[in-house]
């Protein structure tokens, strides 16, 4: 079952609404008692209905979901489509493009919100296990850079996440930093992945996704880390790595 509602972001979007969305078992109303890890994913209008998604085609998380009968609550949040707003929030430091110009980082803004404010109407809302063994985050692209960014420098709040294609070109240097500075926690499980057909596509991928794996292991993160053979920076291919990353994540 999906819901969706309406949900703000004074500091990033004033009262402009996006649209939010909550997936929660079938057999969620069966036990009253029963309370459900949290999945946290960015770009929320791809993850669930092709109807909502930006290409006709989303990840199909309410499919799997619905199949696999996985016992975890799923939140997401659409994205900010005006302009370069997506980069900007969607990135937690400043950086330069020759496509898109100079975009500044408000990540950490964004992260605040989804820590301070989404998080706890959430667990108020519904039956989670608020705690952080059971808190996990997840995206893709620009996303799977802020889940990377989420399970470090928020590490008290996530313990697992699932970072696919991170755009770790938009700034090699500073995003690793961020982590070297991060507290990560050694039961700190992260997945982390790139299509083979995509790895190309920024000459500075390889090195910046070798240096980040190299950086996750020692600090001892329990770290699973895979070139996709033919994967490509789509949610299709996104869609065919779903149950690879939750096994890892132990979901």
């Amino acid at each position: 079952m999906v819901f969706k509602w309406e949900v703000t972001l004074p500091a990033l979007s004033g009262s402009r609404p996006r649209q939010a969305y909550i997936y929660l078992p079938d057999y969620y109303n069966e036990d009253q008692l029963r309370r459900y890890p949290v999945m946290y994913m960015f770009d929320g209008h791809n993850v669930f209905f092709d109807s909502d998604a930006a290409f006709g085609k989303s990840w199909g998380m309410n499919s799997f979901m619905s199949w696999t009968r996985k016992p975890l609550i799923i939140v997401a949040v659409e994205c900010n489509k005006v302009g370069n707003n997506r980069l900007e929030e969607y990135c937690p430091y400043g950086f330069s493009d020759p496509k898109y110009g100079q975009i500044r980082g408000r990540g950490k803004l964004y992260m605040d919100w989804m820590v301070n404010t989404l998080k706890p109407y959430i667990d108020e809302n519904y039956r989670t296990l608020p705690d952080r063994e059971h808190t996990i985050i997840c995206g893709s692209s620009m996303g799977g850079l802020m889940a990377l960014y989420g399970a470090t420098v928020y590490n008290h709040v996530f313990q697992r996440a699932a970072c696919l294609s991170p755009s770790l070109w938009t700034g090699p240097r500073k995003i690793q930093r961020l982590v070297e500075q991060a507290d990560v926690k050694n039961d700190t499980t992260i997945y982390m992945d790139y299509g083979s057909e995509e790895m190309f596509n920024h000459p500075s991928n390889v090195k910046a996704l070798m240096d980040m794996d190299r950086l996750l292991v020692t600090k001892r993160v329990n770290l699973a880390f895979r070139i996709v053979p033919g994967g490509t920076h789509s949610e299709a291919s996104w869609e065919k790595q779903i149950p690879i990353f939750m096994d890892c994540l132990g979901l």
